[in-house]
């Protein structure tokens, strides 16, 4: 989940967002450009886009795979083997359709970003929804951020100076959990979010997804090998399904859900076309749906009812091995979690300005900064629990932006849509979003009330 890091991706001309076809053709509403149209706008598009498609498909890749894809082993623990497989394949399904949803909705509203079309059909309302979705999964994503440095850069500085800790009171203090998310926060990552010039920030995205791909090859290499201590027991409701299902769809949507983006990348691409957008989604997707499988299976069956929040935290933490991945993952939040912040400042000044006013002032710039990043801070010094951020920011933000806004605005805006299944997929769609939603959110905060230790959430 890097919220903003096409920020600065060049824009393709307004030629390739009108509307194509009419929108009571069918659900297939990407054969309203035809062959002949869209080699008439190829011209078009390889001079203003800069991203075949390699390039094209390492954005979304890199957009998709993630924070979240740590806490893919959390979810499986919550929906059982079985039904997390299952759940993973059809969100899979609904989330590449969605994000094929909201390019058609662009289209159909003549507008240029996703922003737009809930604009062009719900108005302020539909404006004030969107934007607080999207502001809430990147806050939600900063604050997830500063969790996993606490539970990751830590352990490695105190690895290494283990024997001068063990002597040294201050050192000892200085190197703890706490203290190592202030001063990061303080010294990195806030002067970074100060910045205002994004594409500063927006390097770190290749090493992102080296980083999400070592932690996967590490578990799967070094989980089989931890003490038995650490592995815990499966029950009948582990192998199939389990009672916490919808929590466990909120943590995988977190990970899957790049909505915020899709209308970035398309623009981006040489030939921006339905077709190859289509083809880039399916294969983006199902690779996505490859990873964050493996992740899950690999580490709840060795971890089986002891699987944190965050799987890396089920390992020891003197593990070098391991240790490594905590660090490639935790120096990258300290630069992605600006991102976040920039993305969520740039709403609050929407929300209070308007999408059309100039920059906010030095002043305010400050205030917002300061207060959002902080705030973040804060949270986690309160709580290691990943999974819990990973499952309200997914039950909330990513339902709206992903089940429930793209089929609700394409509904609206194609009145007269053929056949059974075209007529109530998108309120289906909606419905299951819906509940979501309300269910897993209504999950999260009775566990955390309940169990209202942390505890078993943080390394070892």
């Amino acid at each position: 989940m890097s919220t903003s890091k096409y920020q600065n991706l060049p824009q393709v001309s307004s030629e390739l967002d009108q509307p194509h076809g009419d929108p009571s053709d069918s659900f297939e509403i990407e054969e309203a450009i035809d062959d002949s149209e869209e080699l008439e706008l190829e011209g078009i598009m390889t001079q203003k886009g800069k991203s075949n498609m390699g390039n094209a498909f390492m954005n979304m890749a890199n957009s998709i795979l993630g924070a979240g894809i740590i806490g893919q082993p959390y979810a499986f623990r919550n929906c059982g083997m079985v039904g997390a497989l299952l759940i993973m394949v059809l969100l899979t399904i609904l989330v590449d359709w969605t994000i094929r949803l909201v390019i058609i909705n662009t289209k159909l509203s003549g507008t240029h970003s996703y922003q737009g079309s809930v604009y062009h059909c719900f108005g302020n309302k539909g404006k004030y929804v969107i934007l607080l979705a999207q502001g809430l999964f990147a806050y939600g994503g900063s604050m997830a951020f500063c969790v996993i440095i606490g539970d990751t850069i830590p352990h490695v500085i105190r690895s290494v100076f283990k024997s001068a800790i063990q002597s040294n009171r201050f050192l000892d203090f200085l190197l703890s959990r706490n203290s190592i998310i202030i001063l990061t926060t303080c010294f990195i990552s806030y002067p970074l979010a100060l910045n205002r010039d994004i594409s500063k920030l927006s390097k770190a995205s290749g090493l992102a997804l080296v980083s999400m791909l070592v932690i996967v090859i590490i578990v799967l290499a070094r989980g089989p090998v931890v003490s038995s201590e650490l592995k815990g027991s499966m029950s009948l409701k582990n192998w199939f399904f389990d009672i916490g299902m919808f929590q466990g769809i909120s943590v995988i949507s977190f990970a899957l859900v790049c909505h915020h983006n899709t209308t970035f990348i398309y623009r981006s691409m040489k030939k921006a076309t339905l077709d190859r957008f289509t083809q880039l989604t399916h294969i983006s997707c199902a690779i996505a749906m490859v990873c964050c499988s493996i992740m899950g299976i690999a580490g709840f069956a060795i971890f089986k009812d002891k699987t944190k929040g965050n799987i890396l935290n089920n390992f020891p933490a003197d593990d070098w091995v391991v240790n490594i991945a905590r660090f490639c993952f935790g120096f990258n939040m300290l630069t992605t979690f600006p991102l976040e912040i920039f993305v969520v400042r740039d709403i609050v000044k929407d929300v209070m300005n308007g999408s059309d006013a100039e920059e906010l002032s030095t002043k305010s710039h400050f205030i917002i900064t300061t207060l959002l990043s902080f705030s973040a801070m804060f949270v986690s010094l309160l709580t290691c629990n990943l999974g819990a951020i990973l499952e309200l920011t997914g039950a909330t933000s990513a339902s709206i932006m992903a089940y429930i806004l793209p089929p609700l605005c394409y509904a609206k805006m194609s009145p007269n849509r053929k056949g059974l299944l075209n007529w109530y997929a998108p309120y289906l769609c909606v419905a299951f979003g819906l509940s979501v939603m309300v269910i897993s959110t209504i999950q999260t905060l009775v566990t955390s009330f309940y169990n209202k230790s942390d505890a078993g959430h943080c390394v070892t």
